[in-house]
């Protein structure tokens, strides 16, 4: 195997290592294997079109269209040109697969279900960065910038797999990456000349001149391997062995500590986002399943796993908080001190879905016992437990006991004060925070005579005046995000319960958002299954005597909690009396609002998906087809996909014939160097004419009357150039196109056309361009030293 084929496997393998790190992101791996069918053609592609040999450019322009067929024959046959050739009809149905990848991508979970429009994100992303590797290390021969396309694949999958494994995936990457360094040195060092190792038999030390003990030299390529192979060793293991620098490579923990009792932290992570896709899939695949211990079925159940503490004005997040083994029996919950708020004991047993990995165990709230395998860690502060060292629910079976408390009313008004280090922790609001919010909170509670009751009117005011809908952006770096959701009057779960939470907040009740799922759907075998639409997010606020107590802001979504319904609880009036009237804006119902975005992919693609816009009675066909604008710039693409490859022949036709009907004596000499070019000869521009046609007599062995042409062109030259008084005959036309016959006669097949469609000498349009271009930016610069020393002329 030659060194450039050597090169062009390992950039191809480069590639497909660095693509693994995507498997994690999907549900099923199939896919893989078509990437690597198409990181072959690809590499193939630009193995042949280097072997022709093709100028670089026309090398990767082959790779694309190379790429391009193979990924129409994968996704798009039926509306190709004979099922290979992209043609209109291919074109819009990728554009319509690309949409819905994208739309899926967002709208699903990690791992997502491998449709067509994924898929199609996948290969495509993949093909680009194999044909960007081969491009950089094999073609233009630099294997050191081929890292930056191979670090983007990897980032990307990195950024999305937030799992404990990703050092698996970077070394995988980074061995590719090495591998192609080598493979490069290796070609760089044979290029010097073969390197000998020895052979010679070793001599003692005492007869050795030089004190090495006649040892063998080291290869460079060996010794290259071993420092690429600490490095590689250094990167992965360093983070993980340096506390300073803990959250490395192979550092997949949430927390420190070692054993049952140790100690450690957990940082600061949103869930909220992972929440919005969740609640945005197509379909409601299942996260998990439990079984209550007893036969009743009106227990309201909320799968719980993480409380937020911290807010910054615009969102909320978990604390950073110390973490511990996980007790025998979960301490006494936080506020839970009034003996006659009734408490009703309950056990789940649970089992998480396979696909389903995220770090946080679910569960009732408040757990009283959790047992589960090793490797889970539990925060005392929210009462969460947490995957230490990688450990993930995916496929987690597990049982808890939690309390189900069901206070009054009365017990909730008359809850006394919060303990003073938790009211000052649990009512903290930044000064970032806009004084709207503080005087909406104030209305809406006018005529409250306490916490209870204030609780209770922000619930109503958000279930009566709001619509629920999980296509509302959220924007983390918005300060007025609150603002806007109370103005528009729209969003879903995360608005309700942030906005609830930062309001009790303001009027000086400790509160935090809760996430988890709610109860979910009753199963025949009498378990309860809770899927992705079931992610939900509530605020808690606390009550002395009772503790954290759910709310329900979030019209059409949960159950309001018993003790938030119409009750008037002694010594303190209506709570609805305090509820304002509905604004003008909320007359709608609170319904899900309908999108296109809730259609399946499927539906989509086949035109079957209904929409606001479309009118009445409106023919659904009326629209169908090619827009016209679509289809010119398809035709234009198409077009300009033909033209560009064929600009350097069209080059070379209209110049040959220009400098041959110019009859100049150099023109024509320029026009028999090029064409000599064309074929392989390069010119040298420090050798006489002479010199110049006996190279190219002995190049192309040309015949009697070709080389007789070639001695009369040089002549002429030499006349032109150095007689004191030149004749130089008045046509070297005949003489050139005589040459230049000769050379294609006398040239291979794949050689003539490579100096039809791709000739050399066509980079001279790139040298005309640049010396312009320098021309250009020389008459700018003195044009702005003219106008600096003008002024200070006049100044003088």
């Amino acid at each position: 195997m030659s060194g450039r084929a050597r090169l062009a496997v390992c950039a191809a393998a480069a590639t497909l290592l660095a693509g693994t790190a995507l498997m994690p992101l999907t549900d099923g791996a199939g896919w893989y294997f078509q990437a690597i069918f198409l990181v072959v053609m690809v590499t193939g592609a630009g193995a042949l079109a280097r072997r022709v040999p093709l100028a670089r450019p026309l090398t990767v322009l082959a790779q694309v269209v190379v790429a391009l067929l193979v990924l129409t024959v994968i996704f798009t046959p039926g509306q190709a040109l004979a099922g290979v050739i992209p043609g209109p009809q291919s074109i819009e149905e990728f554009s319509q697969l690309y949409q819905e990848g994208t739309d899926d991508v967002s709208r699903y979970a990690i791992p997502a279900p491998v449709s067509d429009g994924i898929r199609l994100l996948l290969l495509s992303g993949i093909a680009g960065v194999a044909l960007l590797v081969d491009a950089l290390a094999v073609t233009y021969r630099s294997a050191a910038p081929a890292g930056l396309p191979l670090l983007a694949l990897y980032s990307v999958a990195a950024g999305l797999n937030q799992e404990g494994t990703r050092w698996i995936w970077f070394l995988l990457a980074g061995s590719g990456y090495l591998l192609l360094l080598l493979a490069e040195g290796r070609e760089r060092l044979v290029q010097w000349g073969r390197m000998f190792g020895g052979g010679a038999p070793r001599t003692p030390a005492a007869q050795d001149p030089l004190g090495d003990g006649g040892s063998r030299p080291v290869s460079p390529v060996r010794t290259g391997r071993r420092i690429g192979a600490m490095a590689l060793g250094i990167a992965l293991l360093t983070p993980a062995v340096l506390p300073e620098l803990s959250g490395g490579l192979l550092d997949g923990r949430t927390g420190g500590g070692e054993g049952p009792g140790g100690g450690g932290t957990v940082s600061a992570v949103n869930p909220i986002v992972r929440l919005q896709q969740s609640l945005n899939q197509p379909e409601n695949r299942e996260v998990l399943r439990y079984r209550t211990s007893d036969k009743r079925t009106d227990r309201d159940v909320y799968m719980r796993f993480v409380a937020l503490d911290q807010f910054d004005g615009t969102s909320w997040t978990t604390a950073k908080r110390d973490i511990q083994g996980v007790p025998e029996n979960l301490p006494q919950p936080a506020g839970y001190t009034r003996s006659e708020v009734k408490a009703d004991p309950f056990s789940l047993d649970v089992k998480v879905s396979d696909w389903y990995r995220q770090q946080w165990l679910p569960m009732p709230y408040p757990a009283l016992k959790v047992s589960a395998r090793d490797g889970w860690r539990y925060e005392p502060e929210g009462r969460s437990v947490i995957g230490d060292h990688g450990r993930t629910t995916a496929g987690a079976e597990y049982q808890v006991t939690s309390l189900q408390l069901e206070p009054t009313a009365e017990q909730l008004a008359t809850a006394p004060a919060a303990p003073e280090p938790l009211r000052r922790e649990y009512t903290r609001v930044p000064d970032s925070l806009p004084g709207e919010v503080l005087e909406q909170a104030r209305k809406i509670t006018a005529g409250d005579t306490n916490d209870y009751e204030r609780a209770l009117s922000l619930q109503r005011y958000f279930t009566s005046n709001f619509e629920y809908s999980t296509e509302v952006a959220l924007n983390p770096e918005d300060p007025r995000a609150i603002v806007k959701f109370l103005r528009n009057k729209e969003g879903f779960c995360v608005h309700f319960s942030f906005t609830m939470a930062a309001m009790a907040r303001t009027l000086g009740i400790p509160a935090r958002v809760a996430v988890g799922y709610t109860p979910g759907d009753a199963q025949g075998d009498s378990s309860m299954s809770v899927g992705l639409k079931d992610a939900h997010a509530w605020p808690e606020l606390f009550f002395q005597g009772v503790g954290w107590t759910r709310f329900e802001p979030t019209p059409t979504r949960g159950e309001a909690p018993d003790y938030t319904l119409d009750q008037t609880p002694s010594g303190g009036s209506s709570p609805s009396s305090s509820t304002p009237e509905p604004s003008e804006s909320a007359d709608a119902s609170p319904s899900p609002s309908s999108s296109t975005s809730d259609c399946p992919a499927a539906l989509r693609r086949s035109g079957n998906c209904e929409t606001d816009e479309q009118a009445p009675g409106a023919d659904p066909g009326s629209n169908s087809g090619w827009p016209g604008g679509t289809a010119t710039a398809a035709a234009v693409g198409i077009l300009a996909l033909l033209v560009l490859p064929a600009l350097p022949m069209l080059w070379r036709i209209r110049e040959r014939r220009r400098r041959l009907a110019s009859g100049d004596t150099l023109r024509a000499w320029r026009e028999l160097t090029d064409s000599a070019w064309d074929f392989g000869l390069w010119p040298d521009e420090a050798q006489t004419p002479r010199t110049m046609i006996s190279r190219l007599v002995r190049f192309a062995s040309l015949d009697t009357d070709a080389r007789t042409s070639a001695y009369r062109a040089a002549a002429a030259v030499e006349q032109v150039l150095y007689a004191p008084s030149p004749h130089p005959p008045t046509t070297l036309t005949d003489d050139v196109t005589r040459v230049r016959a000769a050379l294609s006669a006398s040239a291979g097949r794949w050689t003539r056309i490579r100096a039809t469609i791709a000739p050399r000498s066509s980079v001279r349009i790139l040298w005309s361009w640049s010396r312009r271009w320098s021309a250009l930016s020389e008459r700018w610069l003195r044009s702005l030293r003219g106008l600096r020393r003008r002024p200070s002329e006049e100044g003088a």
